[in-house]
C-alpha cells in the first residue's frame, strides 16, 4: 500500500451522519468503525465513531471520527491531517521530523486496533495523525 495523505475531522457525536452527508455529495464507499466495535461494546460511547473513511470513485479520501471520550471537542480544531500506509520506516521517518519541535499528544506506538499510531501537532499549528497499518512495534 502506498502512503496517502488526507484531511482527518472531527466531530462531537454527529461523525455518522457528517459521512453521510458527504458519501451523499461525492459518492462512494463508506466505512465505520464504532469504540463498540473496538472493544468497549457496553460502554456509554459504544455508538460513536472511532474511524470512518470515505473513498470516493474520483480518488477523494476524508476520514472522521467523533472525539474519543475525556477529549474536548473545538470547533476550528477539529481537523488534522492523517499519514497512513504500510511503510513503517517512510512514515516514521515523517514522525519524526513532523513532532520535532512541536507537541505530541499520542505518542506513536501500538494501539487497541492494532496498527502503530500516533498524534503530533507540528510547531507550525497543524494537527497530524501518523497510522502505520501492521507494524510490528
Amino acid at each position: 500500500m502506498a502512503t496517502r495523505l488526507n484531511p482527518y475531522l472531527s466531530f462531537d457525536g454527529t461523525a455518522r451522519q457528517a459521512m453521510e452527508f458527504y458519501k451523499d455529495v461525492f459518492g462512494g464507499t463508506l466505512a465505520v468503525s464504532t469504540y463498540g466495535d473496538v472493544g468497549q461494546p457496553d460502554g456509554p460511547d459504544a455508538e460513536r465513531i472511532m474511524h470512518s473513511m470515505l473513498e470516493t470513485p474520483t480518488g477523494f479520501t476524508l476520514m472522521a471520527s467523533d472525539v474519543p471520550p475525556g477529549m474536548e471537542h473545538a470547533r476550528g480544531t477539529n481537523f488534522a491531517v492523517s499519514l497512513s500506509g504500510d511503510d513503517d520506516a517512510e512514515l516514521r521517518g515523517y514522525w519524526e521530523k513532523l513532532s520535532a519541535g512541536g507537541s505530541v499528544s499520542v505518542p506513536l506506538e501500538k494501539q487497541m486496533w492494532g496498527d502503530v499510531f500516533g498524534m503530533c501537532t507540528d510547531r507550525f499549528g497543524i494537527p497530524w495523525m501518523v497510522d502505520i497499518t501492521g507494524a510490528q512495534s
